[in-house]
């Protein structure tokens, strides 16, 4: 029943209680306790919302892939939260060290925030993809 539940938040997280109720064949009061249980266990962490302006402020996106040598990752990090771009940084497996997720204005600078990057310390190889769309999925919805 979790797991349904959790579908339906995906789905769209915004329904009421009532909502997720009928959806679900239970009462209100145990879709509320099962939500409250799935968030005290840490399963359920939060609700977001994605604005429309939080893409047109940066509406050149990427995904910049960065190979590491040695064992600086830490410091690499702490100096990639110093770009204004940089959205955030997560560590990987495979052939990529690190992945970080970049916002700018303009081509132009992306490409120079890349071109810093590429300078650190640290920073072997790099690979970069531009979002090109963001398609709209079940977790999210449309206003």
């Amino acid at each position: 029943m979790d797991r349904k539940l959790i579908a339906a938040l995906r789905r769209d997280s915004r329904q009421s209680l009532s909502e997720l109720a009928a959806v679900l064949n239970l009462s209100r009061t145990t879709v509320r306790s099962r939500m409250e249980k799935l968030q005290e266990r840490g399963v359920i962490l939060g609700f977001s919302v994605v604005l429309k302006g939080d893409l047109q402020r940066n509406p050149v996106r990427g995904h910049t892939m960065l190979g590491i040598e040695g064992r600086g990752t830490d410091k690499i990090v702490h100096k990639l939260y110093g770009f204004a771009a940089v959205e955030a940084v997560h560590s990987t497996n495979g052939k990529w060290d690190l992945i970080v997720e970049l916002g700018t204005k303009t081509l132009e600078e992306l490409d120079q925030v890349l071109a810093e990057i590429r300078k650190i310390e640290g920073v072997m190889t790099s690979e970069t993809n531009l979002l090109l769309a963001t398609k709209p999925s079940g977790r999210a919805r449309r206003v």
